[in-house]
């Protein structure tokens, strides 16, 4: 069973010609018209991906990530001085937690 040179040349058209039919649509909705009439200026004032500040550095990343953990660290002193012991195997595990959470929040709400 041969193909014929019109036969190769059809099936490359016709796939050229679907794939550059699926694209389309995605380009056409790039356009920023927000799906509204073409005369609403409605969304103009709104930011676009271009106006938006760079994203964050590695540094920036990296003091958050030694900020957050800091701060669940201060928690968990906090526990741990309100009577939680994490490395115990407790059977009363939620509620040694909650007592220690409620002393914790007593505490802070006499501190203030």
């Amino acid at each position: 069973m041969t193909s014929s040179p019109a036969k190769k040349w059809a099936v490359l058209l016709a796939s050229v010609v679907l794939s550059v039919a699926s694209v389309a649509p995605a380009f056409a909705q790039s356009g920023g018209g927000g799906g509204g009439p073409a005369g609403d200026d409605s969304d103009v004032s709104k930011p676009t991906a271009a106006s938006k500040p760079a994203a964050t550095t590695k540094a920036e990343r990296k003091a958050a990530r030694k900020q957050a953990r800091a701060k669940k660290n201060a928690e968990l002193k906090q526990l741990e001085s309100n009577g939680y012991n994490p490395s115990r195997n407790d059977p009363n595990y939620p509620t040694d937690l909650q007592n220690a959470q409620k002393k914790a929040a007593a505490g802070a709400a006499a501190s203030q």
